[in-house]
């Protein structure tokens, strides 16, 4: 990591359910909670709770230094609405297989 950047994760402990459009496209008592520097705190799901055949992967791919390169997902009227590393940097693994959504409830 560089100097003053940090990067935690955790199991969330939590219930966290994500809804678009009065839809359910995941829920997990199992998601982790990623902290990093200078952004919001972020879910990551495990991709056996999230209703997959109601994504349409993208084609878009964006890089991190810290995490890696990212693969993103579309809904119908949600461009690159979800993210996931299939390969991340190996201070980040536990996200392997696991969904990231801009918009989760937590509870």
């Amino acid at each position: 990591m560089t100097e003053g950047h940090r990067i935690t994760i955790e199991r969330s402990g939590r219930h966290v359910r994500v809804v678009h459009g009065g839809q359910v496209l995941a829920e997990s008592d199992e998601a982790l909670v990623l902290r990093e520097t200078g952004c919001p705190d972020r879910y990551y799901l495990p991709a056996d709770d999230v209703r997959l055949d109601l994504l349409t992967p993208s084609g878009t791919h964006t890089y991190c230094p810290f995490k890696g390169t990212a693969s993103y997902w579309s809904l119908p009227d949600a461009a690159d609405a979800v993210w996931a590393y299939p390969e991340p940097k190996p201070d980040v693994k536990e996200i392997k297989d696991h969904l990231c959504f801009y918009e989760v409830e937590v509870s």
